[in-house]
């Protein structure tokens, strides 16, 4: 797996969450179809009137889901731009050509009221639930830089003791002189945490 093969999926997967934050700082999710896929780098348009361009202009931070008949969860997670404005037209005329659909939705002259957008930095998640142990892996794409998550075993305070292995539903847990979490295959379900009896598992991020 890589990233451009998450990419492509998202691409079978056709329409996606698109995950932003409103004023209120109150989540907003909504589902876009009408998006170009050009190497690793996300075109997508939207209305200038919506909320959902108002959210992409004011902080640009987005949250894009999909989820194939595999198993598998893609999520990218980066920061949207807007298109310079000798280059709307193009990207516009290409997601058209691509989703003739959108004649209908914004015909003639009405479809310039759409504002493209782009996302070239970003990480991606890769989560498959069909695989035992299940699989996680994460790219980071352009300048974006991959953040921690999970938990792990702070080896000053892990006494070998084995309690979390034996509470892993996936068997993510090394044994050894300080037992070690296996990032790829942990659900981070928080089991092993709640059960370690010397606080040696912690949490990374959110």
């Amino acid at each position: 797996m890589n990233a451009q093969t998450c990419i492509e999926k998202l691409g079978y997967v056709g329409v996606l969450n698109f995950a932003t934050v409103d004023a209120d700082g109150a989540p907003q999710v909504r589902n876009i179809s009408a998006i170009h896929y050009e190497g690793t780098d996300l075109y997508f348009l939207t209305a200038r009137g919506k909320p959902f361009a108002r959210q992409l202009l004011r902080d640009g931070r987005v949250q894009i889901s999909g989820y194939t008949r595999f198993k598998e969860t893609i999520r990218l997670s980066g920061r949207a731009l807007p298109v310079p404005e000798a280059e709307q037209i193009r990207w516009r005329n290409v997601i058209y050509a691509e989703q003739p659909y959108l004649e209908n939705v914004y015909p003639g002259e009405t479809k310039n009221i759409d504002t493209i957008f782009v996302i070239k930095d970003y990480t991606i998640e890769y989560f498959c639930l069909s695989t035992r142990p299940i699989t996680r892996e994460y790219f980071a794409v352009g300048n974006a830089e991959i953040r921690p998550k999970g938990y792990e075993i702070d080896e000053l305070l892990c006494v070998a003791c084995g309690t979390c292995a034996g509470v892993c539903p996936q068997s993510a847990v090394a044994a050894g002189e300080t037992y070690r979490i296996l990032p790829n295959h942990c659900l981070h379900c928080g089991n092993c945490f709640e059960h370690c009896p010397t606080g040696a598992v912690q949490p990374l991020g959110e």
